[in-house]
């Protein structure tokens, strides 16, 4: 028994170690299959000659191919909040308060990530996808634009809404511009031109925001915004793009 105890750890981080590389493997292959032929065309065959593996292997870590596709946006969605929170983090860390500038750092954070992430996101630019998927991509696109009046601090009223949908759309487009650079100066060039955009469009938003907290959208827990520290702009919302 304590020889059993005694090695126990060392083969359970082994067999994580192998779980987790043929998890990664076999979403490699789907990544590419998917992209090369979208995802009604591909198969579970296509999938897992690419990745050099089996059909009860891909079944057994994901349960089909509507998981697997799944399971790369929702990798995408992870790296992109993580991306447009960094933004904001660092335009926090260096003393910045006023919403608009919060929101274009986040921005910046998420075109960043379009260009660094595209091989990935563009697998949910104008393509196919698994039953439900639609429908998906729709309830995180009402999510991002809560999220995003959180952080703009936009009071709830027309003018308010439609500013956090126009600024929120104007980063979705230029997400699925930037995937489609082919250089990095290219989609350097279309950042700053989207942040121009924003600044400019976003003028009503700062004129907008919460300096009457009465007026001012509630958070989810009846907190006012303005103080929703946990607020992080989610852009791509109100678009064909969802993490993409």
């Amino acid at each position: 028994m304590p020889r059993d105890a005694g090695s126990a750890p060392g083969r359970s981080a082994w067999k994580w170690s192998r779980t987790g590389e043929t998890r990664r493997v076999l979403l490699d292959a789907a990544r590419e299959v998917f992209a090369e032929r979208g995802f009604a065309e591909s198969s579970v065959a296509d999938v897992v000659e690419r990745a050099g593996s089996s059909v009860g292997s891909l079944y057994h870590h994901f349960g089909g191919k509507s998981e697997l596709f799944l399971a790369l946006w929702e990798d995408w969605q992870s790296s992109q909040e993580k991306y447009a929170a960094e933004g904001v983090a660092a335009a926090r860390r260096a003393g910045e308060e006023r919403p608009l500038a919060l929101f274009v750092a986040g921005a910046r954070g998420f075109l960043r990530g379009s260009w660094e992430g595209r091989a990935l996101g563009s697998l949910f630019v104008d393509k196919d996808g698994p039953p439900g998927f639609e429908l998906m991509r729709r309830t995180r696109g009402h999510e991002w634009l809560r999220q995003n009046s959180l952080l703009l601090r936009a009071r709830d009223d027309a003018i308010g809404r439609v500013t956090v949908s126009v600024l929120t759309t104007v980063i979705g487009e230029a997400g699925r511009e930037v995937m489609a650079s082919r250089t990095r100066r290219e989609a350097e060039a279309i950042v700053d031109a989207a942040v121009a955009m924003i600044e400019r469009l976003g003028v009503l938003s700062d004129e907008v925001a919460a300096v009457d907290p009465a007026g001012a959208v509630a958070g989810p827990d009846g907190t006012d915004p303005a103080w929703a520290d946990d607020a992080v702009p989610q852009p791509g919302a109100g678009t064909a793009i969802a993490g993409a």
